[in-house]
């Protein structure tokens, strides 16, 4: 998943904060226990989204695409005294999983677990003036969960995409249905203006978005 050179990525990785213990018993249990495991944030991109978090101190936060709760955890490590994350996974067969995983934690009361369909359970919700976003999940509804969410976040508040770089792909030649999703996906949040924008080269692409 990472394009940056291996090289690179192990020394930003030394010059990082540590992998919190906890946080490493998931990165290998879900390694050892899960079909595509490169799908977690793992330790690099976990300390930069714990990074955001920690800068924005926020009361609440929506994580869309739970998977094993690692990027969940480390956005929870944020959370302003009484915050609350909420996060929804499509997948009822992760739940004992992700219960177990959370509750290794000492974030585990500051988490709330969805499981279903995001677009049902985001339309049902009555969430509103949310600080941050983290969209990563099924990447062919990526904007439509943009949509979904825009007018539920504050002004100021911060909207991040996963995988916006796609393997390197969208800056290629490659012309496949998923890379040209990508691509128009960028494209289109590039030119709204009610938002401001900036994609990081961090493991698979990270698309910052904050909202005017």
């Amino acid at each position: 998943m990472e394009i940056l050179d291996d090289k690179l990525q192990s020394y930003l990785d030394v010059h990082c904060d540590p992998e919190p213990e906890g946080l490493q018993k998931i990165n290998r249990d879900t390694y050892v226990k899960v079909l595509k495991p490169h799908m977690l944030s793992g330790h690099y991109q976990g300390r930069v989204l714990s990074m955001l978090s920690k800068m924005m101190q926020p009361k609440l936060i929506l994580e869309i695409g739970t998977f094993t709760g690692y990027s969940a955890i480390c956005l929870a490590e944020g959370l302003a005294e009484g915050g609350i994350l909420h996060t929804i996974e499509v997948n009822r067969e992760m739940e004992e999983m992700i219960s177990s995983h959370l509750k290794s934690t000492n974030v585990e009361n500051k988490i709330k677990v969805h499981y279903g369909p995001a677009e049902q359970i985001i339309a049902d919700s009555d969430y509103k003036n949310i600080d941050i976003v983290f969209i990563d999940a099924d990447k062919q509804n990526n904007f439509t969960y943009f949509q979904l969410i825009i007018d539920k976040v504050r002004s100021g508040g911060l909207i991040i995409i996963d995988n916006v770089l796609w393997k390197g792909k969208v800056f290629g030649d490659a012309k496949d249905t998923d890379t040209e999703r990508v691509r128009k996906l960028n494209e289109q949040i590039s030119v709204d203006e009610r938002v401001e924008k900036l994609i990081l080269p961090v493991r698979d692409g990270l698309l910052l978005i904050r909202k005017k």
